[in-house]
């Protein structure tokens, strides 16, 4: 596995992406051709609905319930860390970052982490400013 860093830390799931999301746009895109050039137009409509709410159902599902796992666990993640580093609670101090501020604190490394949450406060980073600060990136291999 090749270390991850800011450009190649996107993650997707191979069943998904490449297997199940293709075979049902292409079912997709044939009942609604069907439902044009067919005399059967309801049932094709049908399909076509059906499809669509397959698709829209599949990928939130499979998206929230591990986002939503992660997210904590990331969290948890960095209270933990905080306190290994400073001896303080990170809860003092966390609802001042937005949770995008937060899930990219997770690529620094222990040395860059507490001087990079000083400098978050300090200038109001992003997300992607902070991604962008840190110099020996810490890869997140286990996400979801």
């Amino acid at each position: 596995m090749k270390p991850q860093n800011l450009k190649n830390h996107i993650r997707f799931y191979t069943a998904h992406h490449f297997v199940y999301y293709p075979v049902l746009i292409g079912f997709l895109v044939s009942s609604i051709y069907f439902a044009f050039k067919t005399e059967d137009h309801l049932i094709w409509t049908f399909i076509s609905v059906v499809f669509v709410f397959l698709f829209c159902l599949a990928f939130m599902l499979r998206q929230h319930y591990g986002l939503i796992l992660q997210d904590r666990i990331v969290k948890l993640e960095l209270r933990y860390r905080y306190f290994t580093l400073s001896g303080k609670r990170f809860e003092e101090i966390e609802y001042q970052f937005t949770d995008e501020q937060l899930f990219a604190f997770r690529f620094a490394p222990d040395n860059e982490f507490l001087p990079l949450i000083d400098l978050a406060l300090q200038n109001h980073l992003s997300g992607n400013d902070i991604k962008k600060a840190i110099v020996n990136w810490k890869g997140d291999y286990e996400r979801v």
